[in-house]
């Protein structure tokens, strides 16, 4: 595309130059300027309405070489703007192809609705630790920026149910909707959770009515930014050191320290094993922040005597490394 953008470029200069010299020429011979002007446009145009002024014999040779010239280089130049146009219809057609074709081969993806200033953080941070992810959204700005940074996306209406399809909905694990409307975040939330009943849905809501609207649409979970922000100021104020820990370690930015959440699987060798048997804080040097059982029990602190069993999520604390190390040798998710 540089280079056709670069031969169109060189090509409308060189048309350029032969009009001025054409135009010169004809004013040159006696004509006013504009019968000059008509008789270049006319002639390069390949209208041919005629001549405009007397023609010598000088001239008419001059005529015959902006013909040759002229009209070679206009050719030249509607064919560039051809090529330009097919050449970028056919990239996006292929480029639309391949995005497709890699959605249709995801599984256990996550779906994010709209990629306002909300949908840009949240990918960002599920791009940082790897989960696979398609945006929807239908505004051409959006789309496109989601695009140039990346990620499969999908430039559509996600409340349509061909959308959240062609986005793998069935196969998808999670759904993210941030649109700043709560009517859309509800309608898509209600289509998300009747194409996909086992869907993790979380939405976004502006007011505290519409929690409710979301959670009876089907989500799980309801984010409200504007309570949660206030109640994160608040917290700056009446505990500063607590917020500033839990912001740094589960955003990994403290030196090597992470805070994660670990799946217990049906072969992990953690099944069975209790919190005090796992050495989990003297041979690891990790935490043991919470449980979440299966049946979404929460056990909060568990103590030494709490058993690992399998569909858990184990909420740990500690070093990179030493996670990482957990991880492995109780094989965990």
């Amino acid at each position: 595309m540089a280079v056709v953008n670069r031969s169109l470029r060189s090509g409308l200069a060189l048309l350029g130059i032969i009009m001025i010299v054409a135009v010169l020429g004809y004013v040159l011979a006696g004509w006013t300027w504009l019968d000059a002007m008509y008789m270049v446009v006319t002639t390069l145009s390949t209208v041919g309405y005629g001549e405009v002024g007397p023609m010598s014999s000088g001239l008419r040779v001059f005529t015959m070489f902006v013909i040759l010239f002229g009209v070679s280089t206009a050719l030249y130049v509607g064919g560039g703007f051809v090529q330009m146009v097919l050449e970028g219809e056919v990239n996006r057609a292929l480029g639309l192809r391949r995005a497709t074709k890699e959605i249709e081969r995801l599984r256990g993806h996550v779906i994010l609705c709209g990629f306002g200033r909300t949908g840009e953080t949240v990918a960002g941070e599920l791009k940082r630790v790897g989960k696979a992810l398609v945006v929807v959204d239908k505004d051409d700005q959006q789309a496109a920026e989601a695009q140039s940074q990346g990620y499969l996306t999908i430039h559509d209406d996600a409340s349509e149910e061909e959308t959240l399809l062609a986005a793998g909905v069935a196969q998808a694990t999670a759904l993210v909707t941030t649109l700043p409307g709560d009517a859309q975040n509800v309608f898509i939330t209600l289509t998300a959770r009747n194409l996909n009943p086992k869907l993790q849905i979380i939405a976004r809501g502006e007011l505290r009515s519409t929690e409710k609207k979301l959670i009876q649409a089907g989500a799980d979970r309801v984010v409200l930014p504007a309570a949660a922000g206030g109640l994160r100021m608040a917290a700056m104020i009446t505990r500063p050191s607590t917020l500033d820990l839990i912001e740094l370690a589960s955003g990994g930015r403290i030196a090597e320290m992470i805070m994660e959440e670990l799946t217990v699987p049906a072969d992990s060798a953690l099944v069975g094993v209790t919190v005090g048997d796992s050495q989990s804080r003297s041979r690891y040097g990790i935490l043991i922040v919470a449980i979440r059982r299966f049946d979404g029990r929460l056990l909060f602190n568990p103590g030494a005597d709490a058993d690992f069993r399998v569909g858990d999520a184990v909420i740990v604390m500690g070093k990179v490394d030493d996670v990482e190390r957990f991880r492995a040798e109780h094989r965990i998710a």
